[in-house]
């Protein structure tokens, strides 16, 4: 399937909030909903860096385009940039949860999480959470959360998923892209069994060029994987490409609730986007549900 953003529907009138918006699939994804009529709020941690991203969209685009400062790993920023939403908008249509962090050494959230499972997962499992009510009566609303392939190589690790008895920064990575997929799947299920509209999708882009492997590996400096990286170079597909299976899930009419999207070619790697395999583990209900238990014991004292 040869899907690309020509293939888009016309977005005007929709609202869509993109988190981690001013660079990589973040920023290709508010290109392109931007220039099929949709307003985008560009929710980044950086309102100088949305700011510069929300200039350089603006020629091109044909619906609005409007900064909201959002750090994900601080609750009390989630909760104020829902409050505005609410204020601001009042609606929403497509809520785009494609931030994150990557094998970064261990350091902790402002509420004192493990730095990618409270960033990747936990702030987008408030921010969601805090966002619902927006999408409620809005025709085809939908939530998409960007994960990666790394979800196949994850554990739920619910004895310490902090990381404060052991921790490796890829181990917690793969943990955080697992939970991404579940939380998607688990909100399909409620939302569904609610009977309410709003569908829950997950996408992953292969490997797409966006501002994370670089920083990733430059972090604790390791030769071994700079190197790898600079060998796997030439297997990397464009930001553009790779924002293709969240697009794809955010806006075609045949993408459906608790299903992902990612390349087609290469295991996933490379290609147009399509229906692609959800990580086994992800595929348990009741660690589903206790996954989201957890989360929201954890965050609702704090979002």
């Amino acid at each position: 399937m040869t899907w690309t953003i020509a293939d888009i529907p016309d977005q005007s009138g929709r609202i869509a909030l993109i988190t981690g918006a001013n660079s990589g699939l973040g920023l290709e994804s508010a290109r392109a909903l931007a220039g099929h009529g949709a307003t985008v709020v560009l929710a980044c941690r950086s309102r100088r860096k949305g700011e510069a991203a929300r200039d350089e969209l603006l020629p091109a685009a044909t619906g609005g385009l409007e900064v909201l400062e959002l750090n994900l790993a601080d609750l009390a920023s989630v909760r104020t940039a829902a409050r505005w939403m609410a204020d601001q908008y009042g609606r929403l249509d497509i809520l785009l949860n494609n931030a994150g962090v990557m094998g970064t050494p261990r350091r902790l959230t402002h509420d004192g999480f493990e730095l990618q499972f409270g960033t990747n997962h936990l702030g987008h499992f408030a921010l969601t959470q805090a966002l619902l009510p927006l999408l409620e009566g809005r025709p085809g609303a939908r939530v998409v959360t960007v994960t990666s392939g790394a979800q196949y190589f994850g554990r739920i690790a619910f004895d310490d998923l902090q990381g404060e008895v052991r921790y490796d920064r890829w181990a917690a990575y793969s943990q955080s892209k697992l939970a991404n997929v579940m939380f998607a799947l688990e909100l399909q299920e409620r939302l569904a069994t609610a009977g309410r509209p709003a569908i829950s999708l997950a996408a992953h882009p292969g490997l797409a060029r966006p501002n994370l492997q670089p920083a990733s590996v430059a972090a604790p400096s390791s030769k071994l994987e700079g190197l790898a990286y600079r060998l796997m170079d030439p297997l990397f597909q464009s930001a553009a490409m790779g924002a293709l299976p969240q697009l794809y899930a955010a806006t075609a009419p045949e993408a459906k609730g608790g299903e992902q999207y990612g390349p087609d070619q290469w295991g996933g790697m490379r290609g147009w986007p399509t229906q692609v395999r959800i990580a086994p583990a992800a595929l348990d209900p009741i660690q589903r549900r206790r996954l989201w238990e957890v989360s929201e014991a954890l965050t609702e004292d704090r979002a």
